[in-house]
């Protein structure tokens, strides 16, 4: 993640998010649950501008809380902290809080409802955006204590604004590998990979006025965690028979998706 006052970046993420530090240099700190691994690393660079709306890039990164009440826990602690939120959804096949950090790129905080209560239709998820019942998940909170974001927590999925929803579509989905769980969302396209709701969001929601705008905060990269050597080496054969750029450094490769995105791949 790009930002701008890498102080003031990590007081937010863990201070008032709940992550602990892993690692902190000059400019650089990366962040993650406690007990855990890092899961964000804050890279700053001087004179970052804020996030404007469209922007291709991230949209919003997602962090998976292990159970319902550890959301309920996290939303407690920061409406008493009086941080603002975007919006609340209940998704179906999960219940979710959307915020932002100091520079303005996205954060969804959610937790799953259990996997054999998703419903779908023609063979699809069914997502849906209603209203959150927040109060129902403030009281899983009563006589709880916070103690930062909880163990377990981890990155759920990435959710990215692009410039051409067929064009990165295809790039997930037949160079990366994953599966299409929903399509029926206008101007979107949800992926992932053994089932799950979806790992990957990508729209076109935000007709980009500032499509081509750099010096700005936004995911400079996000690491997809692959079984093996062999699937990631299924994943460079594909991309260098696309005609992708493949980089490959010890026990990871790095390929741009259509956008500029640079994902990176470990074994």
């Amino acid at each position: 993640m790009r930002v701008n006052d890498l102080t003031r970046s990590v007081s937010f993420y863990r201070d008032q998010l709940g992550l602990v530090e892993y690692a902190h240099t000059s400019d650089r700190c990366e962040l993650g649950p406690h007990g855990g691994r890092p899961l964000i690393s804050l890279l700053a660079v001087p004179r970052t501008s804020p996030r404007p709306a469209g922007v291709v890039g991230l949209y919003h990164f997602a962090l998976l809380l292990p159970s319902r009440k550890d959301l309920g826990v996290t939303l407690m602690h920061l409406f008493q902290a009086r941080l603002p939120f975007q919006g609340f959804s209940d998704h179906a096949v999960s219940e979710a809080a959307y915020l932002a950090d100091p520079d303005g790129n996205g954060i969804e905080l959610y937790a799953d409802r259990p996997r054999d209560n998703w419903q779908r239709k023609n063979g699809q998820i069914v997502l849906t955006t209603l209203a959150l019942n927040v109060n129902s998940l403030l009281r899983t909170a009563e006589g709880e204590e916070w103690q930062g974001l909880a163990t377990g927590t981890q990155v759920g999925h990435v959710h990215l604004h692009v410039a051409d929803l067929e064009r990165t579509g295809a790039f997930y989905r037949d160079v990366i590998g994953f599966d299409v769980t929903t399509d029926t969302y206008p101007g979107a396209l949800f992926l992932s990979a053994g089932g799950y709701h979806h790992h990957v969001g990508l729209n076109t929601w935000l007709r980009p006025e500032n499509a081509g705008a750099r010096d700005v905060a936004n995911m400079l990269s996000w690491e997809l965690l692959v079984p093996g050597a062999e699937a990631r080496m299924e994943v460079v054969d594909r991309a260098l028979r696309a005609g992708h750029q493949v980089h490959e450094e010890a026990d990871q490769t790095t390929i741009m998706d259509p956008d500029g995105m640079r994902l990176i791949f470990t074994s």
